[in-house]
């Protein structure tokens, strides 16, 4: 099994669903155009039966093929901040834990800080 049909079957279910609403889009976007599949397949420099599968959500459609549909409608400008840092929920977690994480730490050496200070103090004044 190649790494890509690997992929493709690991998908998650919510994803795939995701990538068939945004082909359904893409078709509706399409007839409302009033383009017909044909043309519409030309000016994107792709076969009728790519465009039918890019349509159906179908995954394994290039990413290429996609963003020229959505350059087609207008919308490949929304391709920047599909992953841009400030929404990627996940490295921000994982930097407010790691914020928490060196907060602790340094309180904690704060207190062994003072508590060795206090404890130093102490075998000078016995």
């Amino acid at each position: 099994m190649s790494k890509a049909s690997s992929a493709l079957s690991q998908m998650p279910p919510s994803t795939q669903a995701a990538l068939a609403q945004l082909g359904a889009d893409l078709a509706v976007a399409r007839l409302r155009r009033k383009e017909s599949l044909k043309t519409w397949a030309k000016r994107m420099g792709v076969s009728v039966p790519t465009l039918l599968r890019l349509e159906a959500g179908e995954a394994s459609v290039s990413l290429g093929v996609l963003a020229t549909a959505l350059w087609l409608i207008g919308r490949d400008g929304a391709l920047a901040s599909l992953a841009t840092p400030k929404e990627d929920r996940g490295a921000l977690e994982l930097d407010v834990r790691q914020a928490e994480m060196l907060g602790k730490n340094r309180a904690r050496a704060t207190a062994q800080a003072k508590m060795n200070k206090a404890l130093k103090q102490a075998a000078n004044e016995a």
